[in-house]
């Protein structure tokens, strides 16, 4: 599961909404809502996520242990 919490503050310490990554991943950001209130992404979204946030600890984040 993604620690969505994280994932939140690394969208934030990037200066974007969660809006603007919708959009980078291409999908409506209605869409990207419902994949964090799942806590789950497509493996080609994460690699997407982390080259465009710049994310050093993917597994921290995309891997979490809940």
């Amino acid at each position: 599961m993604v620690n969505t919490a994280e994932l939140r503050g690394v969208i934030a310490k990037n200066g974007k909404t969660q809006s603007d990554v919708a959009k980078i991943l291409n999908i409506t950001p209605k869409t990207f809502y419902m994949r964090m209130k799942k806590g789950v992404f497509g493996s080609d979204e994460i690699q997407v996520m982390i080259d465009e946030l710049h994310i050093e600890n993917p597994m921290d984040i995309f891997f979490a242990r809940q």
